[in-house]
C-alpha cells in the first residue's frame, strides 16, 4: 500500500473524509485563515505553515499532521521537493479535546496504526 493510501485509510478509520493535493516546489500561500477546523496529514515532500500572529513556523514532513482550528491565520511555503497532503475539513470547533486553542499550530505524527499493518 503506498503511503499516501495508508495515510488515508488511518484518517478514514478516525472518520475524516479527506481528500488529496499537492504542489510544485516553492509554491505559496498567502496568509489567510478558515471558517472550518482542518486536519492536514503531508503524505510526501513537505511544506512550512507560517503563523502569522505568533511570529512562528511551523515545517512538516511526510507523516506528519496538523490539526487548525477555524480562524488560525497562517500562510504557507511549499518545499523544495514539492508537497502532497491529505486534507479534511470539519465544522468549527469540533477538533478533538486536546487540540491547542486557535494560533497555535500542533505538529505531532499519526499514532501508530492500531490495525498492526
Amino acid at each position: 500500500m503506498s503511503a499516501s493510501r495508508e495515510l488515508l485509510a488511518r484518517l478514514t478509520d478516525e472518520g475524516l473524509d479527506a481528500t488529496e493535493w499537492g504542489n510544485g516546489p516553492g509554491d505559496t500561500y498567502s496568509p489567510h485563515s478558515h471558517g472550518y477546523d482542518k486536519v492536514l496529514v503531508v503524505a510526501s515532500g513537505s511544506i512550512t505553515f507560517h503563523l502569522v500572529e505568533l511570529g512562528r513556523d511551523v515545517e512538516l514532513r511526510a507523516g506528519e499532521r496538523v490539526d487548525l482550528p477555524a480562524g488560525t491565520v497562517h500562510a504557507a511555503t511549499v518545499g523544495p521537493h514539492g508537497v502532497r497532503c491529505l486534507e479534511a475539513h470539519l465544522p468549527a470547533g469540533t477538533l478533538p479535546a486536546g487540540t491547542l486553542p486557535a494560533g497555535t499550530l500542533p505538529a505531532v505524527t499519526l499514532p501508530a496504526d492500531p490495525r498492526g499493518s
